[in-house]
C-alpha cells in the first residue's frame, strides 16, 4: 500500500449530512409508494418498501447517535432536534410494520384465493397509514439539520459560507429541494417547475444543475393530477448537500422556510417500532 492510499479515506459525514442524505432517502421512499399501485400480486413489492421504511429507521437512529458523538452541550434547540430525528425512527418503524402487515395479508389472501384481483381492504389501509407516516419526515429531517447545524457553528465557528457564488434565489431552491418540494414536469412541449415553496425558475434549476449542484431524476416523483404522467424528482447532489449543509448554519435571518409541520401524531399509539 502506497503512503497515498494511505491517507486517502474520506471524512465521515457530518450529523447534519446524515440528516440531508435522510431527508433525500425518505423523499425517494414516499415517492415510490406514491407511485406504487398494490394488487394482489404486489407481496414481494410490499415487502421491499416495508425493508425501505426499516432502513430509514436505522439512518435515522445512525445520525441521533452521530449527534451525539460530536458531545455538544445539551441546549434546548438540540434536544429537540435530537427528538425529532428518533420520531422519524419511530415513525419510520410503524411504517415498516405496517407495510409487512400489508404484505402478509396478501400473501394470505393470494393462498386461500388464487383467483382473487383487488387488494384485500385491511392491506390497503396498512398501506395507506405507511405512506402518511413518513410523508412530513422529509421536512421534519431538515429541521433537524438546521437547529443542529446551527448549534455546531455557534460553537465551533466555520469560515466557510453556503453564500459564495450563489444567488438568493439558488439558496431558496436549494433548501426547497433538500425538503423534497421540487419537481418539473412537461406539458405541451413545455417544462414546468412545480415547488411547495412558491415560485421556482426554470433558469434557476438549470443554474444549480450546471453547478453539479442538483440532479434531475425523471419519471419518479407522483403525478400533478390523478391519471397524469409521473414527473421529475430534482434531487441534490453531494455538492449540493454540502452547500446546504452550510447555508443551515447562518442564522435564521437568512435565506430559510418556514418551520416544518408537525410530525402526524394520529397512529404513534399503534405500537413500538420494529424493523425487519
Amino acid at each position: 500500500m502506497t503512503d497515498d492510499l494511505l491517507f486517502d479515506v474520506p471524512e465521515p459525514p457530518t450529523p447534519v449530512e446524515r440528516l440531508l442524505a435522510l431527508a433525500g432517502d425518505v423523499t425517494r421512499h414516499n415517492d415510490a409508494l406514491n407511485l406504487f399501485r398494490p394488487t394482489a400480486a404486489s407481496g414481494a413489492a410490499l415487502g421491499a418498501h416495508a425493508d425501505s421504511a426499516a432502513q430509514l429507521a436505522h439512518a435515522a437512529l445512525a445520525a441521533v447517535q452521530a449527534v451525539h458523538d460530536q458531545q455538544l452541550y445539551a441546549s434546548a434547540d438540540l434536544i429537540d432536534a435530537t427528538v425529532r430525528i428518533k420520531q422519524i425512527a419511530y415513525l419510520s418503524g410503524e411504517a415498516a410494520r405496517h407495510l409487512a402487515e400489508a404484505q402478509a395479508t396478501v400473501t394470505a389472501a393470494a393462498l386461500s384465493n388464487p383467483e382473487l384481483a383487488g387488494l384485500p381492504d385491511t392491506a390497503a389501509e396498512h398501506f395507506q397509514l405507511a405512506q402518511e407516516l413518513t410523508a412530513l419526515a422529509p421536512e421534519a429531517a431538515v429541521e433537524s439539520a438546521t437547529g443542529i447545524a446551527r448549534e455546531t457553528h455557534r460553537r465551533r465557528p466555520s469560515a466557510t459560507t453556503a453564500a459564495d457564488g450563489l444567488a438568493t434565489a439558488e439558496l431558496s431552491a436549494l433548501h426547497a429541494v433538500a425538503r423534497g418540494h421540487v419537481v418539473m414536469a412537461r406539458s405541451q412541449g413545455r417544462e414546468y417547475v412545480h415547488s411547495r415553496d412558491g415560485s421556482i425558475r426554470i433558469g434557476t434549476l438549470r443554474s444549480l444543475e450546471g453547478k453539479g449542484l442538483i440532479v434531475r431524476a425523471p419519471a419518479t416523483a407522483p403525478p400533478a393530477f390523478q391519471g397524469g404522467p409521473a414527473q421529475d424528482r430534482i434531487r441534490l447532489t453531494v455538492r449540493g448537500a454540502a452547500d446546504v449543509a452550510a447555508l443551515l448554519a447562518l442564522p435564521p435571518a437568512a435565506p430559510a422556510s418556514a418551520p416544518a409541520p408537525a410530525m402526524p401524531a394520529a397512529h404513534i399509539t399503534t405500537g413500538p417500532a420494529r424493523s425487519r
